[in-house]
């Protein structure tokens, strides 16, 4: 599971890899941006911490991992 976070004001995309629980995600990002304040704390599968503050969200996609391609074959 893929979740891609945007900001205001910044052209570049958090993106977190690893992440298994999508419900649990959804529910807790959806929980942080209702309530308008604080921090987003998430995991990945590598067992590293993200935080981001709720007020520079801007979107946030949650998706399945994209399949890494890898050699030149057309």
């Amino acid at each position: 599971m893929d979740i891609t976070i945007g900001f205001v004001d910044v052209p570049r995309e958090l993106t977190i890899s690893g992440v298994e629980d999508a419900e649990g995600v959804r529910e807790r990002v959806r929980a942080a941006v209702e309530a308008g304040s604080g921090v987003l704390e998430l995991r990945d599968g590598a067992g590293r911490t993200h935080l981001a503050r709720v007020e520079k969200i801007a979107y946030v996609g949650i998706g399945p991992a994209a399949a890494r391609k890898v050699g030149f074959i057309a």
